[in-house]
């Protein structure tokens, strides 16, 4: 072989093992993706799993509420039942919106309010909501690190064609403004 033929051999073993490297790091990234978002599932199930006793606890002194309590529990089926991260999204908006307003209710009902179950049940949603806070935001940096590393040059040349599609965002929407307020908890 002339030297040509291993110069022209060596120059497309480095590219062979780049693309490789690159497209070993994207799918890195999307596994992290991926694993984020399983940390936001895991923590949306404890939240899930909360909330009928919750409604029960409700239930007992707020019968006649049985509106908001119903909202609750149809926003808990429909964030259970979301496929994608989308509605993901939507619906556990709109199920943080529903258990607003039975909080909200709740004021109005000072023997709920001491309600020991009321108030352990209160509290440990409040931790998986601060658990989840973390979670998407440990996600949405996935994320934000996976969308950027599929459009930068060299991968962007080759990322669609491998199947690296960007990824949506685990975003509040309107709820953001709302979310960003601190809640205010009256004894």
């Amino acid at each position: 072989m002339s030297t040509t033929s291993w110069v022209v051999l060596g120059i497309v073993a480095v590219i062979v093992i780049w693309a490789i490297s690159v497209y070993n790091s994207l799918v890195a990234m999307r596994q992290r993706t991926n694993q984020a978002f399983a940390d936001i599932d895991v923590q949306l199930k404890q939240r899930h799993d909360l909330i009928p006793n919750l409604v029960e606890t409700v239930k007992g002194y707020a019968a006649h509420e049985r509106g908001t309590l119903e909202a609750v529990i149809q926003a808990r089926n429909a964030a259970m039942a979301a496929p994608g991260v989308e509605q993901k999204v939507a619906a556990e908006n709109m199920l943080t919106g529903a258990l607003r307003q039975m909080f909200a209710l709740a004021e109005s009902y000072p023997d709920l309010k001491a309600n020991q179950n009321f108030q352990q049940l209160q509290g440990e949603i409040s931790d998986i909501e601060n658990k989840l806070a973390a979670s998407r935001r440990f996600f949405n940096s996935a994320v934000q690190e996976y969308n950027t590393g599929i459009q930068q040059f060299p991968a962007a040349l080759f990322a669609g064609i491998f199947g690296f599609n960007q990824r949506p965002f685990f975003d509040l929407g309107e709820s953001r403004a709302q979310l960003d307020q601190a809640p205010s908890v009256k004894s």
